[in-house]
């Protein structure tokens, strides 16, 4: 592709946590976007209308290998999972960076992300975890009821922003429903939303529904941050012990996006050392973008 013109950046869009093309959660990444200013970038989120948009420029930090700034249609994110890893990816796959760790620059710091051929893994930053509403009080902001329970308590938990994470009975995950003015009122300062789990012991598996304060708590179909953060919350309930713990979530087959993130988190002295969350990635268009005005 030839060079854009100087009113154009090039991008690319991606399936990210995706089993093939055309499932997961789509992002755009915007290239060389260093002279975009919020509103620009905010502009073009917009335009693109996916759950998030990445903007990739030089590196501000020490130590890093790029910074981006990730966008909702409506508001900016410090981190988030499904655009660390597509923007990552992509940066790889282009050749602009070569595979295996990279270090990306965002609103919550530096974090590492381990790229291959097929995907990305995501080193989740700072643990923070700390008490989340009663239960049932957030089940019924939620359209359940107590019954839908299975009694472990809600927690915030997150490695840069922050979740609350639900867990419910099989079959009440589909009966889900998010009232967003209640969730507003219920989760003050929470960036992230909820997210609701239906977890399966036996495997180490579970189906997650993510809703988020980001996209005024509509569904999102892949949300590594969200993963991150059930991770921790794994630990936090006796569900992941010590030493190292795989889980896997399903994601987005409520909304026709199917999404699979492997999880992975270490504990040590009955406390979260590490977490982590990996996808595949899939490219599926490239093109230019007018800058806006």
């Amino acid at each position: 592709m030839s060079a854009p013109a100087p009113d154009q950046l090039d991008y690319e869009v991606v399936d990210v946590f995706a089993p093939r093309p055309f499932s997961g959660n789509q992002l755009a990444v915007v290239l060389h976007a260093d002279h975009l200013d919020t509103e620009q970038c905010q502009t073009l989120a917009a335009e693109f209308g996916y759950s998030e948009s990445t903007f990739v420029s030089a590196p501000t930090t020490p130590g890093a290998d790029y910074r981006v700034r990730i966008f909702t249609p409506r508001t900016e994110l410090p981190f988030a999972g499904h655009p660390s890893v597509g923007t990552a990816h992509t940066l790889v796959r282009l050749g602009r960076l070569p595979a295996g760790v990279v270090r990306q620059e965002c609103g919550a710091g530096v974090v590492e992300v381990d790229v291959d051929d097929e995907g990305a893994r995501l080193a989740g930053g700072s643990v923070s975890l700390r008490p989340g509403p009663d239960a049932a009080v957030l089940a019924a902001a939620l359209g359940l009821d107590a019954a839908d329970l299975t009694g472990r308590p809600v927690h915030l938990v997150g490695c840069g922003i922050d979740f609350a994470q639900l867990e419910v009975h099989p079959g009440a995950l589909d009966r889900a429903v998010p009232d967003p003015a209640a969730l507003e009122a219920l989760l003050p300062g929470v960036q992230g939303g909820v997210s609701v789990l239906a977890w399966d012991a036996a495997t180490g598996e579970g189906t997650v529904r993510v809703f988020a304060d980001g996209l005024d708590y509509a569904e999102d179909p892949a949300t590594g941050s969200a993963a991150l953060g059930t991770g921790i919350w794994l630990a936090a309930v006796g569900l992941a012990g010590e030493g190292v713990t795989e889980y896997r979530l399903a994601q987005g087959a409520a909304v026709g996006r199917p999404s699979v993130l492997s999880g992975r988190v270490r504990v040590a002295g009955g406390e979260v050392a590490e977490v982590s969350v990996a996808g595949a990635v899939r490219p599926v268009a490239s093109g230019r973008i007018r800058v806006p005005a």
